[in-house]
């Protein structure tokens, strides 16, 4: 699909560069007030660097993991996707 992630790399603490199936790339920006629950993990610098693809989806370890589609969605209209 179009909205597979292809390539994801931390460009800054809490933050990703995304590259899609189909050439979109975009930012990928995490508030520390999403940061609770699940994804409080990522509050671990060194976790959030180890972000990974699985299926095409941005991953962690723990089975942390972000919806590729609604993401692609979000940067597609604004060029990056702020989780707060």
């Amino acid at each position: 699909m179009e909205w597979d992630v292809v390539d994801v790399k931390p460009v800054a603490p809490l933050a990703l560069q995304v590259q899609f199936a189909d050439g979109t790339v975009g930012k990928v920006r995490f508030e520390q007030s999403h940061l609770t629950g699940v994804f409080e993990a990522l509050k671990d610098p060194l976790l959030f660097q180890r972000a990974y693809i699985d299926g095409g989806a941005v991953a962690w370890a723990g089975s942390l993991d972000l919806a590729p589609d609604a993401m692609y969605q979000a940067i597609r209209a604004k060029g990056e996707w702020v989780l707060s």
